[in-house]
């Protein structure tokens, strides 16, 4: 298995944790402290919406990401080359962002969670 791969596949498993909590706090459960701003513990409908959204998003993240690391076809492709590099940037944006949050547990939890899924984008990047 080669770095990147390995980057590709830990990246994917973080993102199926958060599509995991994305889905519990979309159905109501109350662990919203950890996402959009941390300033419900239940989402309103709207937040609610977006949770679910963002598995799609997930999802297609994971692909982006295991495409360039060469677990799915089409890696080499501009496109994709593109998207990883814009997926790095949009995980270091989620650094900040998450560092930045009036949130505690969401602070704690989801600006080292934003970090590691930057490190392992940018690994997956960076490959050949």
């Amino acid at each position: 298995m080669t770095i990147q791969l390995a980057a590709a596949a830990l990246a994917t498993l973080v993102l199926a944790a958060l599509a995991v909590l994305q889905i519990l706090v979309a159905s109501g459960k109350p662990y919203g402290t950890l996402v959009w701003g941390g300033q419900h513990r239940i989402l309103p409908r709207k937040l609610r919406i977006g949770s679910a959204v963002s598995v799609l998003l997930y999802a297609g993240f994971a692909a982006i990401l295991l495409s360039r690391g060469g677990l799915l076809g089409g890696g080499d492709s501009g496109f994709v080359r593109v998207a990883t590099w814009i997926l790095v940037g949009y995980f270091v944006l989620g650094i900040g962002m998450n560092a930045i949050s009036r949130s505690r547990p969401e602070r704690a939890v989801m600006t080292p969670v934003c970090a590691l899924l930057a490190a392992a984008s940018l690994v997956v990047a960076l490959g050949a």
